[in-house]
């Protein structure tokens, strides 16, 4: 499929699941407040947590090898077969721990032991998380962009419908039950789905778990993991030094500014996503991936100048119909954060390609690097000029990581080197 039919694909989905977010942050916002989008906030970033390990980190694997190999490959069966195995036993593993230890996470992230119980709801659901993101990356392996955008309209849909009902009735309580509740309706959908997909089937899970398999999603595990993990526990340290320094509330119109930035950017991820991976991880010559990232930029970037230029001088009113008068303040931070995002994206293409290339060590070192710079640059900036300060720091953050990842992706683009399934990882 092309890059443009994807994008289109692609957009009608993201655009969905934009709206509905969207329209649960407008009832978060209404029926909860700027405190209760915060906790949202930090049960969000600790569910990712969670799931990146509950997952074995390998979906990213799986995407690319699924790719690599094609639909006809007698090694699929193998690569589903083994990546199940590692899925189940790391989401039970992962499961009976938030449960243990449900008393002391709903204190930690939610400051209060009175929702112990949505993290009991959660250990016990995490599997159908799991199984259900695992066939939606072996989908994008298979580029069967249709299936996959069909499956996210459903859920973005579903989760619209469900979640905010739950908000309304129940406020912060149906919010946190309908996070950990949503995809596991979804799963039974999407097994129905692909009841006739002639790979996605049951006698292609049913190989003994392979080492040699397992070694090379092992690889995607650790880059994905670490990637997965510092993020969010960045996200979760900075939101822990605005509260600590500043107030809850101020917390939350922090939030809003980074969840309006993650709905606008959800567009050109899910596409860089699902279209750059599998095609990059197919490409050999660093001619071809050059043609890739440049017909990528062409298509993106202007799009993104223009769309982050009417944001801005619609921040005022966008505040208000996307939440309520209460995030008001947010106004103040959309210049540098929308600057900031404009430099992530475009590292994001080069962030990609070291993924498709499986140069782990390098996505590992990007990942941490500016994971510990954005806490560090949120810290004094915050301490210096308040809220402002962490979307000032969001924006440095940014541009050193642009810079940074185009130059360690240089022998990628401009090398010589042709690459292949067996020699395309430097760890």
């Amino acid at each position: 499929m092309t890059l443009v039919k994807t994008s289109i694909l692609s957009f009608i989905a993201t655009a969905i699941k934009m709206i509905a977010g969207l329209v649960i942050n407008k009832a978060v916002a209404v029926y909860i407040g700027p405190a209760g989008l915060a906790l949202v906030g930090q049960f969000q970033n600790f569910s990712q947590l969670v799931m990146t390990a509950a997952q074995g980190a390998i979906n990213s694997g799986v995407t690319k090898y699924a790719a690599e190999y094609g639909k006809d490959n007698d090694r699929i069966p193998i690569l589903f077969s083994t990546a199940a195995i590692i899925s189940l036993f790391s989401s039970v593993a992962v499961g009976t721990g938030i449960v243990l230890f449900s008393n002391y996470a709903s204190l930690h992230f939610l400051k209060s032991e009175d929702y112990s119980y949505v993290f009991v709801i959660f250990g016990f659901t995490i599997v159908l998380f799991v199984i259900n993101n695992l066939l939606l990356s072996i989908l994008n392996g298979l580029k069967e962009i249709k299936a996959w955008v069909m499956i996210n309209i459903i859920q973005s849909i579903y989760s619209l419908i469900f979640t905010t009902l739950l908000i309304v009735f129940l406020g912060l309580d149906g919010a946190l039950i309908a996070l950990v509740t949503n995809q596991s309706v979804i799963f039974l959908i999407v097994l129905w789905m692909l009841r006739k997909h002639q790979v996605i089937k049951l006698s292609n899970f049913k190989c003994a778990f392979d080492k040699p398999e397992a070694k090379k999603l092992g690889g995607f595990a650790l880059m994905t993991a670490i990637t997965m993990l510092t993020v969010p526990v960045s996200l979760i340290i900075v939101r822990e030094i605005i509260i600590r320094s500043g107030s809850l509330e101020e917390a939350g119109y922090w939030q809003a500014m980074w969840y309006m930035s993650l709905m606008y950017l959800m567009v050109f991820m899910t596409v860089i996503k699902i279209y750059f991976l599998p095609k990059l991880s197919e490409l050999l010559q660093p001619s071809q991936i050059r043609n890739e990232l440049i017909n990528g930029f062409i298509l993106f970037l202007p799009i993104l100048i223009v769309l982050f230029v009417v944001i801005y001088y619609l921040r005022d009113y966008l505040l208000i119909i996307l939440f309520s008068p209460e995030f008001q303040e947010v106004s103040d931070l959309f210049y540098w954060q929308l600057i900031g995002d404009f430099f992530k994206l475009a590292g994001t293409f080069f962030g990609i390609l070291l993924a498709a290339k499986a140069k782990h060590f390098r996505v590992i070192l990007v990942n941490v690097l500016f994971s510990i710079s954005f806490v560090i640059f949120a810290y004094f900036y915050y301490a210096d000029i308040g809220i402002e300060g962490v979307v000032f720091a969001h924006f440095v953050n940014n541009v050193f990581y642009f810079v940074f990842v185009i130059l360690i992706s240089l022998d990628l683009v401009y090398g010589k080197q042709k690459f292949s399934v067996n020699n395309n990882t430097d760890l």
